[in-house]
């Protein structure tokens, strides 16, 4: 989770804790967060990651403007799948990541999908 920040104020720390709640393992990324983060380890770059720790998927919830090292860091990392949050697009930068063979999403956000997808629907279903 690139971005996340330590106020459970903020969407990005409902959304992964919602995700947590899940049972997925989540991993902060964010330069200027010091300590864990709902008891994870939080790193100051995707770099920073241990390669013991295994990444599926880097959620962004940075500015569009800031989204290019974001995925520039996963497509390094070798990752499947970059996620950027509703209301982040950058689809020059996503392009570059589908053409290194992952898996692109922008502008939604991964725990409305994440509801829509436990309660059955589909991509088609939500009329996207």
């Amino acid at each position: 989770m690139i971005g996340l920040s330590a106020d459970p104020g903020r969407d990005s720390h409902r959304v992964t804790a919602y995700m947590q709640q899940q049972g997925y393992r989540i991993v902060p990324v964010n330069p200027r967060e010091h300590g864990p983060i709902l008891g994870e380890t939080v790193y100051p770059s995707l770099a920073a990651v241990p390669d013991s720790i295994e990444i599926d998927l880097v959620n962004v919830f940075r500015r569009p403007a800031q989204t290019d090292a974001a995925i520039d860091a996963a497509i390094e990392r070798g990752v499947a799948a970059v996620w950027l949050q509703l209301g982040i697009t950058n689809a020059a930068g996503l392009a570059r990541a589908a053409e290194r063979g992952l898996l692109t999403v922008q502008d939604r956000c991964l725990m409305v999908e994440h509801r829509r997808w436990q309660a059955g629907a589909t991509v088609d279903d939500a009329g996207r």
